[in-house]
């Protein structure tokens, strides 16, 4: 429990009882309680209680406002309901465009291994490296025992993933740790079921898409596949535990919820897993190869560009493993392969955008990341950079395909070959001399090389920019745009948006009107910006977007609240430019929302600007202005 263990117990009592709290999220000041029988809740104990700033019923939820700290205190509230890791209903996501939503739930389930992931990788290209330099063998226990410690992580990235993962969507993380370790799990690997097996039946025998059955789940056929170091299968794996856990939760008695709920979660989810999301994978993949080998036939040079430009967000989606079959297939009946080897430019374009980057960027956790990425990248693991770096950063991850797709152009068209399976980065170099011992392939290896390194530096140093809060963290402030606090302690806030000021109390929110919440202004906006009203920082960003928490470097702690009952909303209208730990300038756009949408939705548009720690602070001045714009005092705010 955390230190609103006891607030949190008062709070579940008078609101009737554990028993009574049938759903629970929060908005940015308040928990919002759906009772079952509102009337068991003591709202003037509840309003007197300290922690508490009032209580409020609106919408079919019973609002008990708590302030800047609620999300510590409900998290001990839902510790008490059993909703411990977020288990129970938490408010929706913002919406977001669906490839952005993707690139950042991905990056944000690598985000807690891409040291380890990092460091994994360099172990990997030195083992590799040192083994070539005949410092030691690749039988001696020493290469063993460093290839595990780099290989491990990457064999069973499923684990690793579906911890992250579970923790991204609300499962019990060790739910998710359980499902990667089945997904891992030896037996239920494609190639080992296929290993000395003959198959009980071909699935749709005659197409494209004909696989081999080997085993089915009581009578439901599996198509089998390797899951061992694939992401997105795990990752959409876990996204539906978390609805299956959820969905227990509700139904399954408390007596037994504690065994139950996790068992018929693995129960539902992992065959679905290996019923529904290993096929689509499967056919995803097939479907591609088939269209690249069609591609190829008359275009060799197209068919480089497809497979370069698009090799990184195969693997991404763990459908590239089509091309396995035929790569393995052209070198044992043609002696090389040449359909799958325009890849080979992905590893070098994606190393390149990262020294790129490493050269622009004035970010010292970039320029931090980016050399341990960049000498795995060239040892041929790229994927701390790809989900470290280039994912976060979208533009770059878009110029790595660019780049890979003219390297891998370019090896289409020279009818670059690799001749013996193996090796990984530069280390694949050997495996692709000719038998013959001419060296025209090795120099089309190289050339391509330099092609796709050359492309995605420059187009890096060309075309990235940092975001203006990056740059930001090196203090470069424009004077203009510096918050004006004098020696006085002064600090004055411009209104974060255009539009009439009306008085706190006329909003029609008793936390706000009442001053609960803190001393401040409503603005009735004009347009759909939302401005920084100081230079400071975002300590609050709820993912909905309707609310945002801001502080100065002198401590003066501002809310915004767009609209009243917004939250809603679910996101919708709502579109934000910052996140939370972010520096800000004075206006700079914070978020943009749909005003007329908002309207049309029902909900009022009236925006307070309080400040929270009004007990800090000697006085609040107001203008006196009945119109403003953001370039326009509101608040004079004296410490």
């Amino acid at each position: 429990m955390g230190k609103y263990e006891k607030l949190a117990q008062d709070i579940v009592v008078n609101v009737g009882g554990k028993e009574n709290v049938s759903g629970l999220v929060h908005c940015i000041t308040r928990l919002r309680f759906t009772l079952k029988d509102e009337s068991m809740a003591q709202d003037e104990t509840l309003k007197n209680m300290d922690g508490v700033i009032t209580v409020m019923k609106s919408s079919g939820q019973y609002q008990v406002v708590i302030g800047n700290h609620v999300p510590e205190v409900f998290e001990d509230v839902c510790k008490i309901l059993d909703l411990e890791n977020n288990s129970g209903e938490s408010e929706p996501p913002k919406k977001q465009k669906k490839i952005g939503l993707l690139i950042d739930t991905v990056s944000g389930i690598f985000q807690p291994i891409l040291g380890i992931m990092a460091a994994c990788g360099m172990l990997k290209g030195f083992n590799t490296l040192f083994a070539t330099l005949h410092l030691y063998s690749e039988t001696s226990g020493g290469y063993l025992v460093i290839n595990a410690a780099g290989d491990a992580l990457f064999t069973f990235l499923p684990l690793f993933l579906g911890y992250t993962a579970a923790k991204k969507f609300g499962l019990k993380p060790m739910i998710g740790l359980a499902l990667g370790a089945a997904m891992c799990y030896p037996g239920i690997q494609g190639s080992a079921i296929a290993e000395g097996a003959k198959p009980l039946y071909t699935l749709l025998n005659g197409t494209m898409f004909a696989s081999p059955v080997y085993v089915d789940f009581f009578g439901i056929p599996i198509i089998s596949i390797d899951y061992t170091g694939t992401v997105i299968p795990i990752i959409l794996t876990v996204w539906f535990a978390s609805k299956c856990e959820k969905f227990f939760n509700r139904y399954v008695p408390d007596l037994v919820k504690f065994f139950f709920v996790p068992m018929l979660t693995l129960l539902v989810a992992l065959p679905v897993a290996m019923i529904v999301i290993g096929p689509i994978a499967t056919f995803a993949s097939t479907l591609i190869s088939e269209f690249t080998l069609m591609i190829r036939s008359f275009s060799p040079l197209l068919a480089g560009a497809i497979v370069g430009a698009t090799w990184q967000i195969l693997v991404i989606f763990g459908i590239h493993w089509g091309f396995i079959p035929v790569y393995i297939n052209n070198i044992m009946t043609l002696g090389y392969d040449n359909v799958m080897m325009p890849f080979f430019a992905c590893t070098f374009a994606t190393s390149a955008v990262v020294l790129g980057i490493y050269f622009k960027t004035k970010d010292k956790k970039l320029k931090q990341m980016a050399i341990p990425n960049f000498i795995s990248g060239i040892f041929g693991v790229t994927e701390p950079a790809i989900y470290g770096m280039l994912l976060p950063l979208k533009k770059p991850f878009i110029i790595s395909c660019i780049a890979g797709g003219i390297g891998g152009a370019f090896y289409g068209h020279f009818n670059f070959r690799k001749f013996i399976m193996g090796g990984m980065g530069i280390f694949e170099l050997p495996n692709m001399m000719n038998p013959d011992g001419s060296m025209g392939n090795i120099i089309v290896a190289l050339v391509g090389i330099v092609i796709s390194m050359t492309v995605g530096f420059l187009l890096t140093v060309i075309f990235y920019k940092e975001p203006a809060t990056q740059s930001n963290l090196d203090g470069k402030v424009t004077k203009e745009n510096i918050t004006e606090t004098n020696e006085a302690e002064e600090t004055i806030l411009f209104s974060p948006l255009n539009g009439k000021v009306i008085p706190l109390e006329e909003v029609k929110d008793a936390a706000f009107s009442s001053g609960a919440l803190g001393d401040g202004l409503a603005v009735l906006p004009e347009s759909g910006e939302l401005y920084s009203p100081i230079n400071g920082t975002v300590v609050a960003l709820f993912p909905t977007g309707h609310a945002i928490g801001l502080s100065t470097d002198s401590g003066v702690e501002i809310l915004i609240h767009i609209g009243m009952d917004t939250v809603s909303l679910e996101g919708k209208g709502f579109e934000t430019s910052v996140s939370v730990g972010d520096k800000v300038i004075r206006g700079q756009k914070l978020i943009d929302f749909d005003k007329e949408a908002i309207i049309s939705a029902g909900y009022d548009i009236i925006t307070p600007i309080v400040i929270t720690n009004t007990q800090d602070v000697l006085s609040i001045k107001k203008t006196n202005k009945a119109d403003v714009t953001n370039n326009d005092m509101l608040l004079t705010v004296k410490r």
